[in-house]
């Protein structure tokens, strides 16, 4: 007989009930049309569209007071805004940073002409060990750079203590984090600089989009100019820049999902609830924990294959004959990809290597229906049942 599993009650009524036949891994929040019509609507009277616009003003005050932030600069995408972070703090040498990450951290350092050092995760929210960063640390160290992991926070205070220690830069890589906070601060206050992610699958998004988070004020004039070809002037450019600015129609989307991202998270913890209560007595896999002290935004919902026999592969093929979408997520390691060849050894981060083999991320997005959690639920219990 099939194990089947129950929807915990108390569940919202506004989340949809009815089961899809396809189920995505991510799905993008859209606004209503209509109101993303009447917001660009007068960009066609204007005609506006990029270069620090109305919309772009508007969107960075109201993200700087949502994300309870000092300090804030817009960017067309967080890849870019992340290689003007590492240009304006000066990085030089090499960067202790994690590979369990996405390709966009390791890439901005190389391409930034930096060697990334990679440290070991932790092995319950994998994020970078603090624990073992100083060892890694040489005369030509000048940051580190930790990442945020699925909406779960890294040890900030023990990474403050070693970049004051050690007179070391930190950027955090906190695209997974929006509104995250850690004992009612946000999340991107921390460290240096914090870059964050508002691409199409992210909690909030802009369509693309990203932005950098700073304490200190003078930080913003250089972001601006880096961001636009270095020109401080009709007639002035100060010094070599890229093209990296967030365009009114970006704005306007972020305006419109800004007014319901705490609506959004919100039903987001309704689906990750209803996984933990469906999940919970499960045999084989581990669940991610909530962080003490952390207000998460519950951005993706990873299961951790465990024991001797590792049946991530399997399910993700059993899923994918279901008509379910999951994503490996990080797989393989940055350390494993190809252009980096043999130049770093996988074999060296034994925590992160072994997580990255054996996670699956299960869908998980507002609108996902209560049914199809319960029948991706269900798929995954019988599976792992069987012996």
């Amino acid at each position: 007989m099939a194990h089947t599993v129950g929807i915990p009650s108390g569940t919202r009524s506004s989340l949809p009930k009815k089961s899809s036949e396809k189920i995505a891994v991510v799905q993008s929040a859209l606004p209503d049309f209509d109101e993303y019509v009447e917001e660009i609507r007068g960009l066609w009277e204007t005609k506006w569209l990029t270069n620090n616009g109305e919309k772009h003003q508007q969107l960075e005050e109201g993200l700087r007071s949502y994300m309870n932030v000092n300090n804030i600069a817009l960017f067309t995408n967080g890849h870019l805004a992340l290689e003007a972070a590492i240009e304006v703090l000066g990085l030089t040498g090499e960067v202790i940073t994690t590979p369990f990450t996405f390709a966009s951290t390791s890439h901005a350092l190389v391409r930034k002409g930096l060697t990334p050092v990679y440290g070991d995760i932790r092995p319950d929210d994998y994020t970078l060990d603090a624990t073992k960063l100083e060892k890694l640390i040489t005369s030509k160290t000048s940051a580190i750079m930790p990442v945020h992991v699925y909406g779960n926070v890294c040890d900030v205070e023990a990474i403050e203590v070693i970049a004051k220690k050690h007179g070391l830069k930190v950027i955090y890589d906190a695209a997974h984090t929006f509104g995250v906070t850690v004992n009612g601060r946000g999340i991107g206050t921390f460290g240096d600089v914090s870059m964050f992610s508002f691409h199409a699958t992210k909690v909030f998004h802009t369509i693309e989009g990203g932005a950098l988070t700073f304490n200190d004020p003078e930080l913003k004039e250089r972001f601006e100019r880096i961001k636009n070809f270095g020109i401080t002037g009709p007639e002035t450019v100060h010094e070599p820049g890229g093209n990296a600015k967030m365009n009114e129609f970006q704005a306007a989307m972020g305006l419109c999902n800004l007014r319901y991202v705490d609506e959004t998270i919100a039903k987001r913890k309704v689906v990750r609830d209803a996984y933990d209560e469906c999940l919970k007595e499960v045999p084989g896999i581990r669940l991610l924990k909530s962080q003490s002290g952390v207000e998460t935004n519950h951005a993706y919902y990873p299961i951790v294959f465990t024991g001797d026999q590792n049946r991530r592969d399997e399910l993700f093929q059993v899923f994918a004959d279901a008509g379910i979408f999951t994503r490996k997520y990080f797989y393989p390691l940055v350390t494993d990809y190809e252009w980096i060849g043999n130049r770093y050894a996988s074999q060296r981060t034994p925590v992160a290597r072994s997580i990255a083999e054996r996670v699956l991320t299960l869908p998980l997005y507002p609108d996902l229906a209560l049914d199809d959690v319960k029948r991706i639920c269900d798929i995954l219990a019988e599976r792992m049942m069987t012996t």
